[in-house]
């Protein structure tokens, strides 16, 4: 599990931990958040582990496969959750800053995905899980646009897709796409306080997501049943029509 430190990765943790199951856990730096979540995983009676890296960086999501295969003993089902939203503008958005996108989400989940695929084929009712985002389907003059995260989970999105054709049927492939989630309490937001509480007004569920709602479909997909589910982007929005 990518991303497992705060809000969505460590909710999805929680929902998958119980007796007999091993997670490695990964964040880039937060270890303050990863020891909260390893904490979750063992109260539900779940063995965890911890890893850390910046998966933007070329080598780094390959040896978080082996350290997370080695330390297991074979992955079942691999998450890809980290990332961030940049609502910067077209206009003022650099080279720099969309290439910053790309390889810490895009990139970085198929990075992920090439370096699973051969122990995914071994393990037992595999699964390949992408956390991608409303943003990548959402174009409105009334709503942010984040140009450089909506093209990196765009990319997701169709990696997704072409993956789970290439390795059906031996691993299932799926993505799920969050629409405004609330945020863990002290958090960074790319919206303020008033933002939200209109955004949360517009949405037919009249709330803001929370992490659980995310996590409850992640942990679905990675679920027995949902064994003849592949190539599919699951929206977990509320209701937001994209």
């Amino acid at each position: 599990m990518t991303g497992a430190a705060s809000g969505i990765g460590a909710a999805c943790c929680r929902a998958l931990a119980a007796p007999g199951v091993a997670i490695a856990l990964h964040t880039r730096k937060n270890r303050e958040g990863l020891a909260r979540t390893v904490a979750a995983v063992r109260e539900r009676g779940g063995e965890a582990i911890e890893i850390l890296g910046d998966l933007a960086e070329a080598g780094v999501p390959e040896r978080v496969v082996a350290d997370a295969a080695g330390a297991l003993g074979g992955l079942d089902v691999v998450v890809s959750n980290a990332g961030f939203a940049d609502r910067t503008p077209v206009a003022a958005l650099t080279d720099a800053g969309f290439e910053k996108s790309h390889d810490a989400i895009a990139l970085a989940f198929l990075r992920l995905a090439r370096a699973a695929g051969p122990l995914l084929r071994e393990g037992r009712d595999p699964r390949l899980i992408a956390v991608s985002s409303f943003v990548a389907h959402l174009f409105r003059n009334d709503v942010t646009i984040f140009p450089a995260s909506a093209a990196a989970k765009a990319g997701v999105e169709a990696l997704v897709k072409a993956i789970a054709l290439e390795w059906a049927p031996a691993v299932t492939v799926n993505a799920v796409a969050p629409g405004y989630t609330q945020k863990d309490p002290g958090a960074h937001a790319a919206l303020d306080a008033a933002q939200w509480e209109a955004i949360a007004a517009r949405i037919p569920m009249r709330r803001l997501g929370l992490p659980d709602d995310v996590a409850a479909a992640v942990a679905f997909l990675a679920s027995p049943g949902a064994g003849y589910i592949t190539a599919q982007v699951i929206h977990v929005s509320g209701g937001v029509v994209t």
